[in-house]
């Protein structure tokens, strides 16, 4: 976890970790909308935040071995830049959501981007990632 809240959040919001993504990854405050608790699982991937990942994953969606696949793969992965390139729903008062994003990211000391449009659905007061149609480049 980030040590200095003031600093710049890795989302790229524009604004410091501490009034971002912090309160989210710390579980002092949900997601309200879906892009937010998008920009907050990258964060938690930038960070290594396996436990904040696993529990906004929908239920559903888990496997057994979620841990150590999430484990594995962040330490293989130094995540660089998010873009975020369209929502659609997924307001405070929305149930679903749609946030279409590009993520930059290094593994293998090669260069890469993820594009993906993620689907997103809201229990009570909680935002879930649910799935996406994935594109590495």
């Amino acid at each position: 976890m980030l040590t200095d809240l003031n600093a710049p959040c890795p989302c790229l919001s524009g604004t410091s970790f501490e009034s971002c993504c912090a309160p989210k990854l710390m579980q002092l405050a949900p997601a309200e909308t879906a892009e937010q608790l998008m920009r907050s699982r990258y964060t938690a991937f930038c960070l290594g935040a396996v436990d904040y990942l696993i529990k906004t994953l929908a239920p559903e969606r888990r496997s057994v071995n979620e841990r150590r696949m999430l484990e594995r793969e962040l330490g293989q992965t130094k995540w660089i830049k998010l873009e975020i390139l369209d929502t659609q729903a997924g307001s405070a008062t929305d149930k679903t959501g749609i946030v279409e994003f590009n993520a930059y990211f290094e593994a293998s000391g090669e260069r890469g981007c993820l594009h993906e449009r993620s689907n997103f659905r809201r229990e009570g007061e909680q935002w879930f990632y649910v799935d996406g149609e994935v594109e590495v480049k």
